[in-house]
């Protein structure tokens, strides 16, 4: 069964590279400011030791510094890539290619104001917004002001790109759920088995019920017949009782759009779902996506042995994320996670929220 959801918003395009990470960013970043900050801070420098005016010394370290800012902006519009990110291998991409020069100024100039004039107070908000982008890309401030996205452009590694290989799905919470020993032959149901010590979960054996002590019969007068003294019984010992059978949850996930996918079993999530080899799934959900960051197949959600809702990233290109009061955190491709009633995921530019019921 394939289900297709209509298309949401339109965002930034996916990109065939992956986005940058925020410590290369950082790296790309310190290498720029070396010339940007060092070259004025040297020419106020020499401008003092030649006593020049007062005025020359704070002006013409500001001009070479509006001089530096647009000839960065004017690399990263004909380049896509400043200095620092060149050497990195980092590159800034928008919707309609490479950025203009306009709005590569002004990303300069956002950067640069974001450094020394506040301390670096303002570099330290502009890589949080970085590291809180809920859509995974890591895009700052500075990078929605003008559209872009600043991706890793070095070439991908064969193994990245190469088939994807099935993962098997741990739930940490039905591991601890061990179903009963069924009942040996020959034994009828209501009489309890002595557990072995291999199992865990009756390590230590019921306590025996003792038997109440008899007393002995007097013994009989010369002459008179021994009435037959009745059999010993034993007490019934304690039937354990019996787990009651938890109650079936009902898991749906939720589009942006309004339309509900019920979870019956192993339901794939992407722009054109498809199982592995040898795998079986029970619903192929389409996410048609604008802006193609959803990938193929980009996760899967699948029902644990104990009714909970499991949910796996498939290797998606630019990752799944998932929000739990409100906070969020992404996904690591292969490695599942259980969800709860209200959780809400991000693939790519698709929003899903999770609800359960009993």
């Amino acid at each position: 069964m394939t289900t297709t959801l209509p298309p949401g918003p339109a965002v930034l395009p996916a990109t065939a590279v992956r986005p940058a990470d925020l410590e290369r960013r950082l790296h790309a970043y310190a290498l720029d400011r070396v010339a940007g900050w060092g070259l004025p801070l040297g020419l106020a420098a020499a401008l003092v030791v030649g006593e020049a005016a007062t005025w020359l010394v704070v002006l013409a370290p500001l001009l070479l510094g509006a001089v530096l800012v647009v000839l960065g902006a004017a690399l990263l519009s004909s380049r896509g890539a400043t200095p620092g990110m060149a050497l990195l291998g980092l590159r800034v991409e928008t919707p309609g290619g490479a950025l203009t020069l306009s709005a590569a100024v002004r990303r300069q100039a956002v950067l640069a104001l974001a450094g020394l004039p506040t301390f670096g107070l303002g570099l330290a908000t502009l890589a949080w917004t970085a590291a809180a982008d809920v859509s995974g890309r890591r895009r700052g401030w500075h990078d929605e002001l003008v559209g872009a996205v600043v991706v890793d452009a070095r070439p991908v590694p064969a193994a990245v790109v190469g088939p994807e290989r099935p993962q098997p799905i741990v739930n940490l919470t039905a591991m601890r759920l061990v179903p009963p020993e069924p009942t040996p032959a020959g034994v009828a149901p209501d009489v309890p088995v002595t557990p072995t010590p291999a199992d865990p979960l009756h390590a230590t054996p019921l306590p025996a019920t003792p038997l109440p002590a008899t007393p002995e019969p007097p013994a009989p007068a010369p002459g008179r017949r021994r009435a037959a003294a009745p059999a010993a019984t034993r007490a019934p010992e304690p039937v354990p009782p019996r787990r009651a059978a938890r109650p079936e949850t009902r898991w749906r996930a939720t589009a942006d759009t309004g339309e509900t996918v019920l979870v019956r079993g192993l339901t794939l999530l992407g722009r054109g779902p498809q199982p592995r080899e040898g795998e079986s799934a029970a619903d192929l959900v389409a996410l048609p996506s604008t802006d193609m960051s959803v990938s193929k197949t980009h996760a899967q959600l699948q029902l644990s042995d104990d009714g909970s809702l499991v949910v796996m990233d498939r290797g998606s290109t630019n990752g799944s994320v998932l929000i739990r009061q409100g906070v969020p955190r992404h996904l690591s491709a292969g490695r599942p996670v259980t969800l709860l009633d209200g959780d809400v995921l991000h693939l790519g530019d698709r929003v899903l929220e999770i609800s359960g019921e009993r």
